[in-house]
């Protein structure tokens, strides 16, 4: 088998959670940081922005503008620079990834005294409980190791009523929908992605670990089972990707 086979091999066990999972999605997104915020607007055809931005809004920020906020799974910083950026935002927002390349390509998104990043594990976040007034995420949960330990954890950093929202890619609950999307993600989304990315497999792993990830109603279940409630969600676009929200 060639090396490239080994690593679509390799991609594929990290996207159905096997044990090198964490390893593994370090190093890729570590490898296409300086391509990764092209990649995404490309690949969505720009409509992530729009998605970033009604995640951030389920975050109701402006009823503690003044809090600390939580980044997890930051990548390149574009939501927690987003709410950094907002007008009436006076507060700090933290963002954590533990791929430190990613964290480098989003320094000077927002000014640093308000977005700053840490490179941390999201499963062993570096915060005192009950510290952070609100957490988000963008595209990062289907990446953590162990998922309901990664709720725990961002449950365990927010104070009692704060919100947590998830935004992710999801599974097209429409048979037609479904059917193209996969084509796309399948077939165009990977060749693009090894272009642009110059990565052999990281745009294979994608489409992958969507179709590993627990559907939009088995989420929330997880979601209120360590603890969450008032969870709710909402499919974007067709049921491409999802905004999930729960309440500590």
């Amino acid at each position: 088998m060639t090396s490239t086979g080994l690593d679509a091999v390799e991609a594929r066990a990290a996207a159905s959670g096997g044990a090198g999972k964490r390893a593994y999605v370090r190093r890729i997104f570590s490898e296409i940081a300086p391509r990764y915020d092209l990649l995404n607007h490309v690949l969505s055809l720009n409509i992530d922005r729009g998605w970033r931005r009604a995640a951030l809004a389920e975050l109701r920020w402006s009823e503690r503008p003044e809090g600390a906020y939580l980044d997890l799974c930051a990548g390149t910083l574009d939501i927690g620079a987003m709410l950094a950026r907002s007008p009436g935002f006076r507060g700090s927002v933290l963002g954590a990834d533990f791929a430190e390349p990613m964290l480098r390509r989003g320094v000077g998104k927002a000014d640093p005294k308000v977005l700053a990043p840490v490179t941390a594990d999201a499963l062993a976040l570096p915060m005192r409980d009950g510290s952070m007034d609100g957490a988000i995420v963008g595209f990062g949960v289907r990446n953590l190791a162990d998922l309901d330990e990664g709720f725990r954890e961002v449950r365990r950093v927010l104070s009692p009523g704060a919100r947590f929202v998830i935004l992710e890619f999801s599974t097209p609950p429409v048979a037609v929908v479904r059917a193209a999307y996969r084509v796309y993600s399948h077939h165009i989304l990977p060749a693009i992605g090894r272009v642009v990315s110059g990565h052999p497999t990281a745009y294979t792993y994608l489409p992958d670990s969507v179709e590993n990830f627990p559907t939009a109603d088995n989420l929330a279940d997880r979601l209120r089972s360590v603890g969450f409630h008032d969870v709710r969600w909402r499919h974007l676009t067709f049921g491409v990707a999802a905004i999930h929200v729960g309440t500590r």
